[in-house]
């Protein structure tokens, strides 16, 4: 009980000092990730052909919402993990004064990306409604596995991150590497079968096991899906064969082994962090 309420204290410090002298405010959760849709959408989709259009049928039908669903997922991934690392070096002076749990400050980052996340969302509901959404429970449900999955491994990673920021700064160098990755290692941007008629079975086998693949192409399931033409569908376009009997299982499982290994490197490494900072 103690711990959930200085979770929402932490909270709610992180967003007031975040748009402390902000004149959009909240509002920036809607800003930031449009821009990026925007660029994106007008490099890739227009430019390089990714969106389907009578001159170019072999592209992604329906690409505003392909490329959307990924973005709001990826950037609540990067967001969190970004300020998850660099949480217990940032709070050094609180965590030199007074004794709370240390592993609050990285959990807290990860739910104050979560309220930044539902903006988007909401943006994200609206325009597939738009078009038409009708999803079934199980799209819906799969919604729900990518958002868990990326909160876990978010989770995991932030505690890890967080624990090493302390006695190695380079950590949120190697941090801010990995999320540059992240964009293109998952199919934000472009559709997983270009993996696969690329670089082979095999190797797909490794991509498809990262769990931002699995989590982004449940978003596409959830959102994308219902919204495209069934007969634009086909199987370069469509999700991955079993997704949801297999992939599904194999991300929530690495997700929650990362969470532990980043629970067990925390509590071994926490003992100095005061010494440390």
């Amino acid at each position: 009980m103690r711990s959930r309420f200085l979770l929402r204290l932490l909270v709610s410090k992180e967003l007031k000092v975040r748009y402390r002298g902000s004149v959009l405010g909240l509002l920036w959760s809607y800003v930031k990730p449009a821009v990026q849709f925007i660029v994106f959408y007008i490099a890739l989709g227009v430019f390089l052909g990714l969106e389907k259009s009578p001159r170019n049928p072999d592209g992604l039908p329906n690409y505003s919402i392909y490329l959307f669903s990924g973005i709001v997922l990826i950037n609540f991934f990067s967001e969190a993990l970004g300020n998850a690392s660099r949480s217990i070096v940032g709070n050094g002076n609180l965590i030199k004064k007074i004794y709370l749990p240390r592993e609050l400050f990285p959990v807290a980052s990860v739910w104050v990306s979560a309220v930044h996340f539902f903006p988007q969302l909401v943006v994200l509901l609206a325009a597939c409604f738009f078009v038409g959404w009708s999803p079934s429970l199980v799209q819906v449900a799969a919604a729900g596995g990518g958002f868990i999955i990326v909160a876990l491994l978010a989770t995991g990673l932030g505690l890890f991150f967080g624990a090493a920021n302390v006695y190695f700064r380079d950590s949120e160098n190697f941090v801010d590497m990995l999320l540059m990755i992240a964009t293109w290692a998952s199919p934000v941007l472009y559709a997983w079968s270009m993996v696969e008629s690329k670089l082979g079975s095999a190797f797909f086998s490794v991509y498809q096991s990262n769990p931002m693949t699995i989590a982004v192409e449940l978003f596409h399931l959830a959102f994308w899906v219902p919204t495209t033409d069934p007969a634009a569908l086909d199987r370069a376009t469509a999700v991955p064969p079993d997704l949801l009997d297999f992939w599904t299982p194999v991300g929530l499982v690495t997700a929650i082994a990362v969470l532990l290994l980043g629970q067990l490197t925390f509590r071994r490494l926490e003992g100095r962090f005061a010494q440390e900072l």
